[in-house]
């Protein structure tokens, strides 16, 4: 009987796989290039173009007069530091214990006010500053209905200057504090802390060396918002008259057309702020904070004694009306007949011809749809780079990664003001990022500046998602013969979805409300939402500036609401594609 003989088997061949290699070395620096080329032409560059401004021809003259001069520089340098030294201590003392009351004691109340307790984050700054305009200056409706109720001469306990900017910081910065003291302190261990007790420890020592230790991570991040927030202030200093802060000088010399000193306010500011993020960085990374400690979670301590019970009700009463009272006024002046609120304590006369004028009038309802279209077309920018960026950081190894992740921050650590003014320096005549076209006075510069600002949003949102997926998913398909950009798109980016989302409508819902750097690049035609709204404030037209001001409130916070159930989808959404692969 003949052999068997079988056929040969062919030999394999490797198919090029269509599209980029991802295997490939240089793959990396294919995707980064013209990421890092974006951010070098919209955030860096213009920052080198505001120092050259600076300069001028006269070298280090504007400098000069900066340090040696009358003294305004000087004085609103020391002024805008101050502010936000104290806006940093109030609201930590504020934000702090209202994290460590809500987080370790159960009284009544506590629900409502966990509630409502976050509602200063949904008003915009320009809102914000309105509303404790028209509740706390000498105008308001409290100084003044206090003098009737009491029969006084004069407003009762008016805030302005100084004391009036530090009130809208402390309660609409505090958030910060309270969300970062909150999660820190619903994760630490109660073992080390009633350790410290056991060892004879007083209260003041354990908050000083257990507490707050183990809160510095916490302290240091919600320091460097509040910190950079209150030196980009502009809106309260504005509204309560305290005009020797940098921002306003920076907003006074562009207005006069002394773009040069406007350039070196924009300068020694960045500076600052850069400066205190790295000090504040520096702080936090000379010890370590974490705890070896293998114990339960804290729990909440019920309050059994009669009077503290009542103290926390009539406690929790008050904390609602303080934290309401913002959107209530807004709401409540939304309503009121422009013109008609003069000498009494609230409006006397109503209608609804605010809202109706700012949906029938074109020309009022202009602002609203400039606003939607700018918001919109930096959040579709802000999506497509923050993603790339936000992969490139956590998947791809290649050098210069970490100057990525500081590039993209970088106009986070700018104030808005600043962020303008370097746009302004950058493309007030046409060079190669511009496509040689001059964007100043044009309706592109509004997007470019909102994407600049919110960038990062997106790309922190969509950078903390992707830590959280398992990188075997996209090899799988990788494996299976998809090229790179299927399987980033089909696997990595739907997983990625919710935290995009969630970043993206964040950056949106900022755009909407945005007035720092709108009010110095805006123009007649491209005036959006905030910017109408102040301009209405001056023609004492209040109430049609509260209904606009309203509408923001309504979208941040149904987009907060939509955000919010995102996040919380996103995990079961994770966790069903691990299961489906």
């Amino acid at each position: 009987m003949p052999p068997v003989t079988q056929d040969p088997v062919p030999p394999k061949v490797d198919r090029p796989r269509r599209g980029l290699n991802a295997n490939s070395p240089w793959f990396p620096y294919l995707l980064v290039f013209p990421l890092a080329l974006i951010l070098f032409g919209y955030v860096v560059q213009p920052m080198f173009a505001t120092f050259a401004e600076s300069v001028g021809v006269d070298g280090v003259a504007n400098y000069t007069e900066f340090v040696t001069g009358s003294g305004v520089a000087r004085s609103a340098l020391l002024t805008s530091l101050m502010i936000s030294a104290a806006s940093v201590l109030l609201c930590g003392i504020v934000g702090v214990a209202m994290a460590f009351l809500l987080k370790r004691f159960s009284f009544p109340g506590r629900r409502l006010i966990e509630a409502i307790i976050l509602v200063p984050a949904a008003l915009p700054p320009l809102i914000g500053a309105i509303s404790f305009q028209l509740l706390y200056s000498e105008t308001g409706i409290l100084p003044r209905g206090l003098q009737q109720l009491l029969g006084t001469e004069n407003p009762v306990l008016p805030f302005t200057g100084i004391a009036g900017v530090l009130v809208v910081h402390t309660f609409t910065m505090y958030p910060f504090f309270y969300l970062a003291a909150s999660a820190a302190l619903v994760g630490m261990d109660p073992s080390v802390e009633e350790a410290a007790y056991n060892l004879g420890a007083s209260r003041v020592r354990v908050w000083r060396t257990v507490l707050l230790p183990m809160l510095t991570p916490a302290l240091v991040s919600a320091s460097l918002l509040v910190f950079m927030t209150s030196l980009a202030s502009y809106t309260a200093p504005l509204l309560f008259g305290v005009d020797r802060t940098m921002t306003m000088q920076i907003y006074i010399n562009r207005t006069n057309g002394d773009l040069p000193m406007a350039s070196t306010y924009a300068s020694v500011l960045a500076v600052s702020s850069v400066l205190f993020l790295l000090g504040m960085r520096w702080y936090e990374g000379r010890r370590s904070y974490r705890s070896q400690s293998k114990g339960v979670a804290s729990h909440r301590r019920e309050i059994t004694n009669p009077l503290g019970k009542w103290l926390a009700l009539v406690a929790s009463v008050l904390a609602t009306m303080v934290l309401l009272a913002p959107v209530a006024t807004i709401a409540l002046v939304a309503f009121s007949r422009d013109g008609s609120w003069t000498t009494e304590v609230i409006p006397s006369e109503y209608t609804m011809q605010n809202f109706v004028t700012i949906f029938s009038d074109p020309g009022a309802y202009r602002p609203i749809l400039n606003s939607l279209q700018m918001s919109l077309l930096a959040t579709v920018g802000c999506v497509v780079v923050g993603v790339l960026i936000a992969y490139a950081v956590r998947r791809l190894d290649f050098r210069g990664r970490g100057l990525l992740d500081v590039a993209v921050m970088l106009a986070w650590a700018l104030p808005g003001t600043v962020v303008a003014i370097n746009l302004i320096s950058a493309f007030s005549t046409g060079n190669a990022f511009s496509f040689g076209q001059v964007l100043i006075g044009t309706f592109w510069i509004m997007p470019l500046a909102y994407f600049v600002r919110f960038l990062p949003l997106v790309f922190r949102s969509s950078s903390a998602t992707l830590a959280q997926i398992d990188p075997s998913l996209e090899e799988a398909a990788r494996n299976l013969g998809a090229p790179w950009w299927r399987a980033f798109g089909t696997v990595t980016l739907r997983l990625m979805l919710p935290g995009v989302l969630a970043g993206a409508l964040l950056a949106f819902v900022n755009g909407v409300g945005e007035f720092v750097a709108s009010v110095l690049i805006y123009t007649s035609e491209t005036a959006p939402i905030s910017v109408e709204i102040n301009n209405r404030m001056y023609s004492f037209e209040v109430g049609t500036a509260a209904a606009y001001g309203m509408l923001q409130v309504v979208l941040i916070f149904l987009v907060m609401v939509f955000s919010g159930r995102l996040q919380n989808g996103g995990r079961a959404t994770r966790e069903a594609a691990k299961w489906t692969a």
